[in-house]
């Protein structure tokens, strides 16, 4: 290992993608009960373009770097881990570098049959599936989930996750393209929310008992009328709007309930015991063929603006990756 290495920095502290840059940065040392890993994938996700743009800082602690997963080898080990092991690991920062430092509970093995970049595609959007929509939302077989954004990386996962519980998926997609992706990856019912009303098709379908949105106000009329008794919607981004107005008689009637998280400033030991019940759970259905990352595009580390700029355009369908 050299001391240095090569990673991606944000010109001015922040700005449009074009701001992202490499520079040399000194290689990190991993504190107690951390393992350094020499990175061969990171995913690229939506907080790390609100981190560029000045608006999501990394919690105390974090690496100022961008990047909330990565998969590699274990540089150097501790936990359970050994030299040479090949894992995937959630996070706080770091991820677009050739080495990354990470609490060794918060590593996973990388799954039978996925290499570097399908792995590295997993831990942020399997963790928030996870963690809003089977604790917090508390879905269960045979209930019905909605899930709005179909075609992003959280929504791909949603999906098969979703199924592979035994849940019936209403999946929401802008254009033709996008929904005939999200009928693909196996949802039950579609709707192309450019010509069609989601909320009448879903109570048309038996109604939402469970609903994971990211897109927030222009939506939450329509999810609250297709909600049925005791439903619950969880919020995980508010890309539409942040602001809602809650008729609390609707919600009183339905016994509904509003609920949401962040990922990203959870403690250490929480998120530890979410890796635990994702090696549990998810896992198995990853290594049976039930749930699988869906990468759209990758780029290299030097195409960390391009990475950002294809991201926000919105034309991707599930994630969007560097090779490292």
């Amino acid at each position: 290992m050299t001391a240095s290495m090569q990673a991606i920095a944000i010109r001015g502290g922040q700005g449009p993608a074009e701001a992202l840059h490499v520079e040399t940065r000194a290689r990190p040392t991993p504190g107690p009960g951390e393992i350094l890993i020499r990175v061969h994938a990171a995913g690229v996700n939506r907080p790390d373009i609100v981190q560029r743009a000045g608006k999501y800082p990394p919690p105390p602690g974090a690496s100022d770097i961008l990047g909330l997963e990565a998969s590699g080898e274990v540089a150097i080990a501790a936990g359970r881990w050994q030299v040479g092991d090949k894992v995937t690991a959630l996070l706080g920062g770091g991820g677009y570098a050739e080495y990354a430092t990470v609490d060794a509970r918060h590593a996973l093995a990388i799954p039978k049959g996925l290499d570097f970049i399908q792995a590295a595609g997993l831990p942020e959007t399997i963790f928030t599936v996870y963690a809003n929509v089977f604790e917090d939302g508390a879905l269960k077989a045979g209930e019905n989930f909605l899930v709005h954004g179909a075609t992003s990386g959280i929504g791909v996962a949603a999906i098969q996750m979703a199924k592979a519980a035994g849940a019936k998926v209403i999946a929401t997609a802008r254009g033709a393209e996008k929904a005939a992706a999200a009928k693909r990856l196996g949802a039950d019912v579609v709707v192309d929310t450019t010509h069609e009303d989601f909320s009448a098709i879903a109570k048309a379908n038996g109604g939402v008992d469970v609903s994971l949105d990211m897109v927030g106000a222009p939506v939450f009329a329509g999810t609250l009328a297709a909600l049925n008794p005791r439903g619950r919607i969880v919020y995980i981004s508010h890309l539409g709007g942040e602001s809602i107005t809650v008729p609390i008689r609707t919600l009183m009637q339905k016994r509904a309930l509003l609920t949401g998280s962040m990922l990203r400033p959870r403690k250490a030991d929480e998120k530890a015991r979410l890796a635990r019940e994702i090696e549990r759970v998810v896992w198995p259905w990853i290594e049976a063929g039930k749930v699988m990352p869906i990468i759209d595009k990758v780029f290299t580390l030097s195409e960390a603006a391009a990475a950002h700029a294809f991201l926000e355009s919105g034309a991707h369908t599930g994630k969007v990756m560097l090779k490292i």
